[in-house]
This record gives C-alpha cells, structure tokens and sequence, in this order.
C-alpha cells in the first residue's frame, strides 16, 4: 500500500513539473512591446494607442503583450523615439514636429497652412494608400523606424495665459513655447512672437512659472493636459497640422514573426480607422470645455486668418532646401 501511495505521490509531482514546464515554455513563447507616447490620459492619441493594444492582445490570442507608457512616463517623444531608434526601447509616438529631430523631410507638416481641415479626408487617404505614405514610409526606414500608426493629432491653436488674442497683431511680442521644430520656430518669429522651445513634460509649468505666454496645441490636448487651469484666450488658428507617428524599431520589428507583423500592422490600421473617427468628437468638446472654463475663444475673421497665411507664407521658401520640392507636392496634392 505504501508502494502505492508512493508511486501516486512521484506521478502528480511529475504531471505538476510538467504542467509547470509547459507554462514556462507558453510564457517563454509570449512577445512584450513596450509603447511609450507623452500624451493625457483620455486624449484622442492615447485612446487610440489603447485600442492598439486591445486589438493586437485579441488578435494574438493573448501572445503579444503591449504595454502602455503614456503621460511622458519614460520621457518627452523626442527622448522615447531616440530609445525606439538605438532599439532599447521597441515603439514610441512623436508629434510630427517633433519627428524634425530625426529627419529634416518630416518638417513638411509643419508648414504653416499647408493642410486644412476640409481636406481632412484625402490626406488619410493619401497616408494609408498613397504615394505619400509610401514616401514617408521609406523615409522612417532611413532613421531605422518603422510607422505602424499615423495618429491624428490635430490643428494647433494658439492660447495666451493673459493677454487677448484677437487678431494676428496681438500675437506680437508674446513668448511662446514651440517644440524644437526648426519651422515652429520660424512661424512663431514670421509671426513677431519669441518663440522659447520648451519639452512637453514641462509646458504647464513654463505657463505657471510665466517663462512663457502662451503655446500653439490642438484644444483637445490643452484640455486633457489641464493647460485650461492656467489658460485665458485663444484663437482658432489651425495654423499646423500635427499628427502623432507611432513608430517601431524597424530591425525589432524585422525580426519578429511573419504572423506577429501582420498582426501589428493590420491592428495598426484598425485602431487608426477608430482613432481618426473619435478625434474630431473630442476636439468639439474639448472646445466647449474651454468655453466653460471661462477662456475666450476667437474665431478668426477670414481676412485675418488670410493675413496669417500672408505672414507665415515666407516660412517655406526658407526651409525649401530642407525638404523635397516633390514631398511638399505630394502633400498639396491631398488639398485639392
């Protein structure tokens, strides 16, 4: 009998070291991304990176793992896209201004007024199927990155933290934070203001602080953010186009299971497809929030806002040599 017991007990150790073993090698098999991105909880981005995530979880039957590091949790985007580009880290999101760091041609959606928001629909399409995402594609390759989203972020608008901006004269002299954009510079000194770059992570206490007077966002972002406690007047301007890149490390992506790219991908496009339907939604009321909170929002008479074209126009023959005259004509073509 104790034989029996005996040759019961070796039997279930044996099935448990089993049962443990192949948990292991299931845990071994799992894949973990981490995406570090610097926007707000609740922000059209990060919502959309949070889809992302769900999709792909779901699609790989739970063996791809994405973990989310939003709110500059491991830095500004320009920090977390450098991880992403020496491969110490495996994704990041940077706001295309900020992409300037890494290549001079991704400054084309910088200038000022080259898209505008009636054409929205023919820029995506231009991105997800065209030539001009394939271009920008090619361009990622060349920094080691490979696009996965091209997220929508929105148009900037300026906001002051004190005085009213009612007309493209009133932007004169005003400190304002900028990323380090060479031609978000530009715009902001074509427009008589003193542009002081300033990281994300550190804005709202520049607009605390007084060290600026104000900054250009989407109100989408500036409300997320909280910008609105400290904010007092804004203007429509729409002067850029900004959208968020999410980006892979192109040799990790590279190396990673023909099923598993597919995967990335194809949830990429899903989560876009969602992302870009819920953002003007949120922009509406992130502008009504603004209203709410007591901050004045002008809209832009239209021979102002054609002064603001006016003024700003000479930005592009200045950056001529910086990006591909071909580039700037893919991108006008989507405005037609």
């Amino acid at each position: 009998m104790r034989n029996f017991f005996k040759a019961n007990a070796i039997a279930a150790i044996a099935c448990i070291a089993m049962l443990a073993a192949g948990s292991y090698a299931e845990a071994a098999k799992r894949i973990t991304i981490r995406l570090a991105h610097p926007m707000a909880p609740g922000n059209n981005v990060t919502l959309g990176y949070e889809k992302f995530k769900e999709i792909v979880e779901a699609k790989s039957n739970g063996k791809v793992r994405i973990q989310l590091f939003g709110n500059c949790m491991l830095g500004s985007d320009r920090v977390t896209m450098e991880a992403t580009q020496r491969g110490t880290l495996e994704m990041a999101s940077s706001s295309s201004p900020n992409m300037a760091n890494f290549s001079k041609e991704m400054m084309v959606f910088d200038l000022p007024y080259i898209t505008s928001p009636e054409h929205q629909e023919k820029l995506y399409k231009a991105l997800d199927e065209g030539a001009l995402g394939e271009r920008l594609d090619a361009i990622a390759a060349g920094i080691g990155l490979k696009p996965i989203m091209y997220s929508e972020y929105g148009y900037r608008n300026f906001a002051t933290t004190k005085k009213p901006i009612k007309t493209a004269d009133d932007l004169k002299n005003l400190k304002v934070r900028t990323t380090d954009s060479p031609i978000e510079v530009a715009v902001a000194s074509a427009l008589g203001m003193n542009p002081t770059p300033v990281s994300w992570g550190e804005t709202y206490t520049a607009l605390q602080q007084g060290t600026v007077d104000g900054e250009g966002n989407t109100f989408g972002l500036l409300n997320d953010a909280k910008h609105t406690e400290v904010l007092r007047h804004a203007m429509d301007s729409a002067h850029n186009y900004s959208m968020h890149l999410l980006m892979i490390n192109k040799a990790y992506f590279d190396k990673l299971p023909t099923d598993v790219q597919q995967i990335l991908v194809d949830s990429g496009k899903e989560a876009l497809a969602y992302q870009r339907a819920i953002s003007n939604d949120l922009e509406k009321k992130a502008e009504q929030a603004f209203v709410e909170r007591g901050i004045v929002i002008t809209k832009l008479a239209p021979e102002e806002r054609a002064k603001m074209r006016e003024l700003t126009r000479p930005v592009w023959d200045k950056f001529s040599n910086d990006i591909p005259a071909d580039l700037v004509k893919l991108v006008q073509e989507t405005q037609q």
